[in-house]
């Protein structure tokens, strides 16, 4: 298991580079966004095997908000959106019960799982565009500290994996 930590890793980089080129980006952006969605889709199936020892249905309503963004953000970019969501809010749940299953957990720092809510509160401000207007780039930081820190941590560290053997075994 820790090598699927070290691979949700990489695939977490490759999301957030990717991510950051996108917006940088005027050409090349679809190309650039598929990237970043299909990296972002792997780390959500891998976090949902990881996480499944602590609480299997919160894992897996958290791989639904992701998978959710992810086709939202895929049909925003194509202009196919039937909905005006931004794919953040989102991924704001997805941060919250993250964070909430890496507290719970026995096999990764408890502060990741704070930084992760907390970031997960930062995308829960494009819930409303006003709110995430007046309040943007700051609204962003967050989020990019605790998926940051998550994403050192897994490409560094990966888990505790016998811990991780021993929360399997209870659940």
């Amino acid at each position: 298991m820790k090598t699927k930590a070290r691979i949700a890793g990489v695939f977490y980089l490759i999301t957030f580079v990717a991510g950051s080129a996108s917006l940088a980006l005027t050409s090349g952006k679809f190309a650039v966004d598929l990237i970043a969605e299909l990296a972002y889709v792997g780390v959500t199936v891998l976090f949902y095997q990881i996480f499944k020892p602590v609480n299997r249905n919160i894992s897996l309503l958290a791989a639904v908000f992701s998978l959710a963004g992810i086709a939202i953000g895929a049909l925003l970019a194509s202009h196919r959106a039937p909905t005006t969501i931004n794919p953040l809010v989102f991924f704001g749940f997805y941060c919250l019960l993250i964070g909430y299953l890496t507290i719970k957990s026995t096999f990764l720092p408890r502060i990741l799982g704070v930084l992760m809510a907390i970031g997960g509160l930062g995308w829960l401000t494009f819930m409303s565009p006003t709110l995430s207007h007046s309040l943007y780039p700051y609204n962003l930081a967050p989020g990019m500290i605790g998926e940051g820190a998550l994403t050192l941590w897994l490409l560094v560290v990966g888990l505790n994996e016998q811990r991780w053997n021993e929360q399997e075994a209870v659940a």
